[in-house]
């Protein structure tokens, strides 16, 4: 809303508009590096241009601060002929129209600096900078136009490396209501900047920022979610003292995370890295459905003479009101969440979601499929390869 009321300010190098109560970091972010600064600059600006034609980008910004004008001084046959280095001559010009301290005085309480340097009115325009002395190594002087001359430059404020190469940060927004994250930096980093490496031999470019902390966290969050299901298997197959049962009571985890991305697309959420939070938390739920299931199922079979068939038909009649019940209020409790409008509750609201729509899928596939797959294994079982 303030970036539409503001508008365009003419003049300015960038702005950026923040809410400290829901501050997000930036959703693109790529450090760029280059051996030459001219095609660095040329890479920089191909990208820019491209994400400007996104319109669901906004705010794009790179690390490239020009400082204050300056003068570099190149020197002439005369100069160098002479001796003198481009560093001597800015040193001299420095002295001659900076000052050079020379003493300091106290009085009082009070320090002063009595500084050495040309009369004011003769520094005060080009033409007194080109007419300054320039002292050479033998003592004698000469004007500044004979030894060196003048290029006026902006350079940076500031200059960023890693691992000693020069890099440049380019930054931007996005509109999520328009995409998400994920799918624009698939679009870089599989188009866009291979692309551009074709076209400026020896770019090199690494996501940085938000973005790569969120591609980091997702693959120790997938390797450690793997680790949590191995866990869970282990128990329960220290319980039920059966390799095969415990993979049938976790084939509903599968079940609850499509529902999930189902849930997702039918409420018209992105998927995020929240949202594969309470996936995971959605796979405790759904395994806990399964286990008592199976577990009296298991009971009919040793407490009676019932068939396989008989003994998990009967299993899903006496768990069919727990699992429902179970069902429902998870649902009904987190759907509150699901309406919510005020900002500090739009971050929670991927992780209801995928609790909410998965458990009440996964609770179908529980009553109708896990006693399937019971049969299957009891049948397996009865008569192994």
């Amino acid at each position: 809303m303030w970036r539409a009321n503001v508008g365009e300010i003419s003049g300015t190098e960038s702005i950026s508009y923040s809410a400290e109560q829901f501050a997000r970091g930036t959703d693109i972010e790529y450090e760029l590096s280059h051996p030459d600064e001219e095609t660095l600059v040329a890479g920089v600006e191909s990208l820019r241009d491209y994400l400007a034609s996104l319109p669901e980008v906004y705010d794009i910004q790179d690390s490239f601060k020009l400082g204050k004008r300056q003068y570099d001084v190149e020197l002439t046959s005369v100069g160098k002929a002479a001796g003198l280095t481009p560093s001597l001559v800015a040193r001299q010009l420095r002295m001659n129209f900076f000052g050079e301290e020379v003493q300091r005085i106290q009085r009082g309480r009070q320090e002063l600096k009595v500084m050495v340097r040309y009369p004011s009115d003769e520094r005060r325009s080009m033409r007194d900078l080109y007419n300054a002395r320039i002292r050479l190594a033998d003592g004698t002087e000469t004007s500044l136009r004979t030894v060196a001359t003048l290029t006026e430059s902006r350079g940076y404020s500031s200059i960023d490396r890693v691992d000693g190469a020069r890099i440049v940060l380019v930054s931007a927004q996005i509109d999520t209501a328009m995409a998400t994250p994920t799918e624009v930096n698939d679009v870089l980093k599989q188009e866009v900047l291979p692309a551009l490496q074709e076209e400026y031999r020896g770019l090199k470019f690494k996501q940085a920022g938000m973005s790569q902390a969120q591609a980091e966290d997702m693959a120790s969050l997938g390797s450690l979610a793997l680790v949590a299901l191995l866990v869970i298997y282990v128990m329960i197959a220290s319980q039920l003292r059966s390799y095969a049962q415990p993979l049938v009571i976790m084939s509903a985890v599968p079940f609850g995370a499509g529902g999930a991305l189902i849930g997702h697309f039918a409420l018209g959420f992105d998927l995020s890295f929240v949202s594969v939070f309470g996936i995971i938390a959605l796979s405790g739920v759904v395994v806990n459905d399964s286990l008592i299931l199976i577990d009296r199922y298991n009971r009919f079979r040793r407490e009676s003479d019932l068939e396989p068939i008989e003994a998990i038909i009967a299993a899903t009649q006496r768990r069919f009101r727990p699992i429902v019940l179970t069902t429902v209020t998870t649902a009904l409790g987190l759907t509150p969440m699901l309406f919510e409008t005020s900002i500090q509750a739009q971050f929670m609201i991927p992780m209801a979601v995928s609790l909410a729509t998965g458990i009440v899928f996964a609770s179908v596939i529980i009553l109708f499929v896990v006693p399937i797959l019971v049969l299957i294994e009891e049948d397996l079982g009865s008569h192994p390869a």
